[in-house]
């Protein structure tokens, strides 16, 4: 590939990273506006958060569609179907109706499964090997950044007196800009021609009976799925409510609070993702950042002075950027030729864990929120039921092939 092509490549990528800045604002917003949400669609909290949680339900199955639209038609088609999705998903909570709300929830979960497949693709097209991993890391900070931005800042916004109607508006509209710039920009490649003879060669499906039928793709799946599951679910959907109603926090600071988890992403995704790769291995960092995740929430709820919230929630975040680090063990521990459908096979299973986890949670903790005699207790409940989750990971870890720089028995 000519430099000058691969140049349009880190350009499109850059757009890319607009895609999934996106992605988080817009997956994590809701989050700090229930009371309006709850208003605009004439339902109540417990429903709501059933309605957001449908993103989930796209966002884990279109995965799968997402790696085969990249494998087989590139990245110009894909990552303009999935942004503008997003787009037309964000709109539609303009439209005062439930209908309208979980519609555009559910096109909002498939919006988004393109983000980070499609940004890891086009990361692979315009940099060097080298700068790969750099690179991915980059793409996830921003991701990352996008969470925190969704919570930190939309939530004083709203606060303040910010109408969602706006919000949800210039999401929408930037989104489907962004849509247009990446169809624009992506060069067009020599698969979508119908030229490429490798793509013909490979069913649509085959990619992924390789990896469904690797073990070890479903243990990588399952750990980051159950790592992930107290930030997606608690601190990007729930935490503000459980921080007001059972702790007492104004909203500003109970929207700030959750915040600090995505904001802890940003430094701890690219920070653990250098120390396994400077140490060669991957399970000790995977598991030393669950054990953070444990110890974070430990204090939490029962030495609550000796650090604010804030911190132990950023520390939260921080600790699960280990929810990335089998994204790296399901490409070595599969073939080369399926690299591509293993991460969307990973976040089939990680976000299934999610959609899976969501309703469990909501029953057995939303309905009794705002409800119970003690809400310090309610709220230490909620917290070591995921707590609960990152143990199950750690066990399962122990069951996952090391495939570090260091092992021998990494697949080329």
């Amino acid at each position: 590939m000519s430099d000058s092509l691969k140049k349009f490549y880190v350009i499109a990528w850059v757009f890319g990273l607009f895609f999934y800045f996106l992605d988080y604002v817009i997956r994590s917003a809701p989050a700090v506006m229930l009371p309006q949400l709850s208003d605009h669609f004439d339902t109540n909290n417990l429903d709501l958060i059933w309605m957001i949680g449908t993103y989930y339900y796209t966002y884990s199955t279109c995965s799968l569609l997402a790696g085969i639209a990249l494998d087989k038609f590139g990245g110009k088609k894909s990552l303009f179907v999935g942004t503008f999705i997003l787009g037309m998903g964000a709109l539609l909570f303009l439209i005062s109706s439930q209908f309208a709300g979980i519609s555009g929830r559910l096109l909002q979960g498939a919006g988004c499964a393109f983000a980070f497949p499609g940004c890891v693709y086009l990361a692979s097209k315009g940099f060097s090997s080298k700068s790969l991993a750099t690179a991915i890391g980059f793409t996830q900070c921003i991701g990352m950044l996008g969470g925190a931005s969704g919570q930190f800042l939309v939530g004083p916004w709203v606060d303040s007196g910010m109408d969602i109607y706006t919000f949800w508006l210039w999401s929408g509209i930037f989104t489907v800009i962004t849509a247009f710039a990446l169809y624009f920009i992506t060069p067009k490649e020599d698969s979508e021609k119908g030229t490429d003879a490798n793509s013909k060669k490979v069913g649509y499906f085959e990619t992924y009976k390789v990896v469904f039928k690797n073990p070890q793709s479903w243990l990588c799946g399952l750990i980051s799925g159950l790592l992930f599951a107290p930030t997606t679910i608690f601190a990007m959907t729930w935490a503000v409510a459980f921080f007001e109603k059972d702790k007492q926090f104004v909203f500003h600071d109970a929207a700030v609070t959750s915040g600090m988890v995505a904001f802890g992403w940003v430094f701890g995704c690219p920070l653990l993702g250098f120390i396994t790769d400077k140490l060669g291995r991957r399970k000790p960092v995977l598991i030393g950042g669950a054990v953070l995740m444990i110890l974070s929430l430990l204090q939490l709820i029962f030495l609550p002075e000796l650090f604010p919230a804030k911190i132990s929630m950023f520390i939260l975040g921080v600790g699960s950027g280990a929810a990335m680090i089998p994204y790296s063990v399901i490409k070595e521990t599969n073939p080369d030729y399926v690299k591509g459908s293993s991460t969307g096979a990973i976040n089939f299973i990680t976000f299934g864990v999610t959609t899976l986890l969501s309703p469990i949670f909501s029953n057995i903790f939303g309905e009794n929120l705002g409800n119970v005699a003690s809400g310090d207790l309610h709220f230490q409940n909620s917290i070591l039921f995921w707590i609960g989750g990152i143990v199950l990971a750690i066990l399962i870890s122990f069951m996952l092939k090391e495939t570090g720089r260091k092992v021998s028995n990494v697949v080329n």
